[in-house]
């Protein structure tokens, strides 16, 4: 490949237009060109100055750019200043409004997207600012590809709700859209790149997305210039393809007017003031208007805006390359648009552009760049429609791996490259949702991929706004995931790591290892950081398991039963028979106090308070009836409660708390105190004696009762502890002062000495509360799940007085009786097992799918939980789980497969009273 010089190309289609130098103005001044060629009759073009007229001027000075619209096959044109305007109704062309329900700031794709949802779903009052114009950051340069696939469970949903609406969109508004959908193919030509298509095709199935995994000559097909000597398999996706970005927001902005919405630009928003009921003042420099609720949809400026009212968003531009060649023969002998492919060793993208190919590589992490200077300074004022200097250096090793798979690439012309900037988040996962801290302030930032998110997470992030909760579970891109613990060069080390990591194997149980540890380390974490492998749970180092002589150690991922599965199997032993201790620091952690708490947790659970000393495990519901959240709620003194929640949801509950209090006007205090306490976990027969060795409070059955709450003194450290645990062994949860858990961990460790007492970690637990029939929140239940299906009837209280969340949707669920039910499987595999997520399968039709599972070292066989039609899920039922590619036989059976050590003492008890 190699470069052509360019100066002007005005023909149909998709083109960024490179080092166009047009002289204008008096005096005469250089304008540096880039821009998009969209239809069949109307050209756009950016000017922007740059600082000497000479060849060899690169480096851009904005001080206000042209835009230009230019007939077809004419150069041709006029333009108008728009710093010659002065005030507001003449800069914006039409009446200022002081007041709406929504204010949307930002107007690339998918600020445009949620504006069009809200408008369109009824809402009345919607205002749109955009800075500077549509598409400006990274909407306009975005190589526009679309794709039904994601990795995720959740993200399909999204996925699919834009192709849909981008399909029907061009109808709707009368906007052309450039939409083209040959299809995908993902490129496996390692045996490890097979397992993962099988791995994935089984996360599929029991989607509606179409889907398919392909032999080569299919591959072939799809994409007949392909070299084939590697290509062992593909992943098959009809309808993905591109879009125009472009002409697609122009296209969500036409249906947001359309609608009833409003869009302002050019409208800096310069200061956001939250008002005392919950409204915030957004101000303009052409006025202020007064707000319902804000949504920050500003791409590459989200920092900036969050900055506005005290954030300080985990967000950063990544600088991403493609190129575009000219016409190739070969390309523009074909009959049909070729499918586009992903070469995930090579790590790049390539589709067809009009009679020539568009290429895309993702560099490795040393190579790629980080725009991090933007994080500490700001993006540059009047930074819009501007590009990066391109590198093709940096991506030649992926240039010439493209070569070898498609060898047309070597005789092209390459007539543009492109590098601009892209947001990434730590994780390349968007922030969608509320934000805690405050209220009513939305994001929708750190979109990697905006064109293919725009139009789904604009309809999920309006109906929630409409609706009070989220139409389905998107926690993995709730933005309260992240916390203080994200500073600037954890935020830079995981932004390389996932750019990097783009295309890499995406194994089950995934660790990354860039950036960590965090501040965020328990008192025990320097004893335990060298004896095990350690998990990253929002931001916390915790043990998955240990090691001992002889282990294979270390992080080896694997589809199949890899170096963990014995060590584990010997933690299960341990906690079953002996005892063991785990770091469950990791937990979320609050304290609810003042004269409203009871009445506000009455509002808020499902199940009734705890008296004082006791602990329960308690459900906060949607008003539809859906499981939001799973609390253990202790009461320590009178109106004052503890509230334990899993790391995952630490702020994603806060939120919602603190919103339920605020909007309720409840007299409380709430604190989050989860950095502040330790949490030990100690389980195991041997635990009592081992614990009471260590203080002088009664540890017996009788003494200290299961789900009882005390103070103690342990070791001589005051902490509390409270009688219960999630392995479903005997076992206690110690809650400590960080300061003092070293010393309290290293005294029961020697305390134990006798019993055989060892360290356990997560893994162990999975799967010990399977074995037990214990439900996990973001598996068995969350917001896509009520609680009867999920068979947690126990749990709540239909009768209680208090008129919860969800009462009165619950009580209509219970009338219409349920179509699933949560079951409870035994699977016959051999190397592998269930992992949660999987399709199940009856009689050739695909019935349900899989919410986790796990080994059962007790019963020598494979356990998942699995949703199925109410008539297969009793006792007995026979189905089929797919795993890797292989239907494995499972039969629904009775819960638990082990009795937890509460319903074990008890029958004990009973039986000895008979005798």
């Amino acid at each position: 490949m190699k470069m052509k010089n360019l100066e002007l190309l005005l023909a149909g289609g998709f083109l960024l237009l490179h080092e166009v130098r047009v002289t204008f103005g008096d005096p005469p001044a250089v304008w540096r060109g880039h821009g998009r060629t969209h239809g069949a009759t109307r050209r756009r073009l950016q000017l922007l100055p740059v600082v000497s007229a000479g060849p060899e001027a690169k480096t851009l000075r904005h001080v206000g750019p042209l835009a230009f619209l230019l007939p077809s096959r004419t150069f041709g044109c006029t333009a108008r200043r728009r710093d010659e305007q002065s005030d507001s109704s003449s800069v914006l062309g039409k009446r200022w409004k002081d007041t709406a329900e929504t204010v949307v700031i930002g107007g690339g794709c998918v600020g445009t997207g949620v504006a069009y949802h809200l408008a369109k779903s009824g809402m009345k009052d919607v205002v749109l600012l955009e800075k500077s114009e549509l598409t400006a950051g990274s909407t306009w340069h975005a190589a526009g590809l679309t794709t039904y696939y994601h990795p995720g469970i959740n993200l399909k949903k999204v996925h699919y709700d834009s192709i849909k609406l981008y399909e029907r969109l061009e109808a709707e508004t009368g906007q052309a859209v450039g939409f083209h959908q040959p299809g995908s193919v993902r490129i496996a030509s390692t045996p490890a790149r097979v397992d993962e298509m099988r791995y994935q095709m089984t996360r599929t199935h029991w989607h509606v997305t179409e889907q398919y995994m392909i032999g080569p000559d299919k591959v072939q097909e799809l994409f007949p210039l392909l070299n084939m000597d590697k290509v062992l398999a593909g992943l098959y996706t009809p309808g993905d393809g591109h879009i125009d970005p472009y002409s697609l927001t122009m296209a969500l902005a036409a249906g947001a007017r359309m609608y009833g919405a409003q869009i302002y630009n050019p409208a800096p928003v310069t200061g956001l003031t939250p008002t005392a009921d919950g409204k915030w003042d957004v101000q303009t420099p052409h006025g202020t208007i007064r707000a319902d609720r804000i949504v920050n949809a500003t791409g590459f400026w989200a920092r900036e805006v969050g900055k506005l009212i005290g954030f300080e968003h985990p967000t950063i531009p990544v600088h991403h390359q493609y190129l575009v060649t000219a016409t190739v023969p070969e390309v523009k002998a074909l009959k049909k648009e070729l499918a586009v492919i992903r070469d995930l060793e090579g790590s790049y993208y390539l589709r067809q552009e009009r009679d020539g190919l568009l290429f895309g590589p993702y560099e490795k992490m040393e190579k790629m760049v980080l725009q991090d200077s933007w994080v500490r300074d700001g993006v540059p004022p009047g930074f819009g429609k501007e590009l990066f200097e391109s590198d093709l250096d940096r991506i030649m090793e992926h240039v010439e791996m493209a070569m070898e798979m498609v060898p047309v690439l070597k005789k092209a012309d390459i007539i543009n490259m492109v590098s601009g900037p892209i947001t990434y988040t730590p994780d390349l996962l968007p922030m969608v949702g509320p934000h805690q801290g405050v209220r009513n302030y939305w994001t929708a930032i750190g979109f990697g991929y905006g064109v293919i998110h725009a139009g789904g997470v604009g309809k999920f992030l309006s109906d929630w706004i409409r609706n009070g909760e989220p139409p389905y579970d998107l926690i993995e891109c709730d933005p309260n995931r992240y916390g203080n613990w994200v500073d600037v060069p954890f935020l830079c080390a995981k932004a390389r790591e996932s750019y990097g990591f783009n295309n890499v194997v995406g194994y089950p149980k995934e660790e990354r290892f860039a950036g960590r540890p965090t501040y965020r380390t328990s008192g025990i974490y320097d004893l335990l950081k060298d004896e095990g492998s350690m998990g990253f749970h929002a931001g916390w180092e915790q043990p998955h398991w240990f090691y001992k002589p002889g282990d294979d150690t270390g992080y080896k991922p694997s589809f199949r039963r890899t170096n963990w599965f014995e060590p584990v199997g010997r933690e299960c032993k341990l906690v079953m028979e002996k005892v063991g201790v785990i770091d469950l620091t990791p937990f979320g952690k609050f304290i609810v106090k003042g004269k409203d708490s009871l009445k506000l947790l009455d509002r808020l659970f499902a199940n009734t308070m705890p008296k004082v000393g006791q602990t329960n495990i308690s459900h906060m519901l949607t008003p539809t009836g859906r499981v939001y959240a799973e609390v253990t709620i202790t009461q320590l003194a009178p109106g004052e409660f503890l509230l334990i929640t899993g790391s995952g949801s630490e702020l994603h509950d806060l939120r919602w708390i603190e919103t339920e209090a605020s909007v309720g006007s409840y007299d409380v205090d709430i604190a989050n105190v989860t950095e502040e306490i330790g949490v030990l976990g100690v389980a195991g027969p041997n635990s009592r004696k081992v614990l009471q060795k260590l203080t002088q409070e009664d540890m017996s059955h009788s003494g200290f009762k299961f789900l009882q709450c005390k103070s103690i003194q342990l070791a001589g450290v005051m902490l509390r502890a409270i009688r219960i645990s999630y392995t479903g062994e005997l076992g206690w949860e110690l809650y400590i002062n960080q300061k003092d858990m070293a010393a309290v961990y290293r005294a029961i460790m020697e305390a134990g000495k006798e019993e055989g007492i060892d360290n356990f970690g997560t893994y162990a637990m999975a799967s010990l509360r399977l074995e037990k029939g214990f439900r996990g929140w973001g598996a068995e239940m969350n917001s896509d799940t009520n609680p009867l299906e999920a068979g947690l009837d126990y749990f709540i209280k239909l009768n209680k007085p208090a008129d919860f969340i969800g009462k009165a949707a619950l009580r209509e669920i219970k009338a219409k009786g349920l179509k699933r039910k949560l079951s409870y499987l035994a699977v016959e595999t051999h190397d592998v097992d269930p992992e949660g997520n999987e399709t199940v399968w009856h009689d050739g039709k695909v019935v349900g799918n899989t919410t986790s599972g796990a080994y059962s070292y007790s019963a020598q066989h494979s356990l998942a939980f699995a949703y199925l039609p109410v008539e297969l899920s009793s006792v007995g039922h026979k189905v089929d789980v797919e795993l890797l590619g292989r239907k494995y036989p499972a039969a629904v059976i009775q819960e638990p497969l082990v009795l937890t050590e509460p319903t074990r003492t008890r029958l004990q008890n009973k039986a000895k009273s008979k005798a």
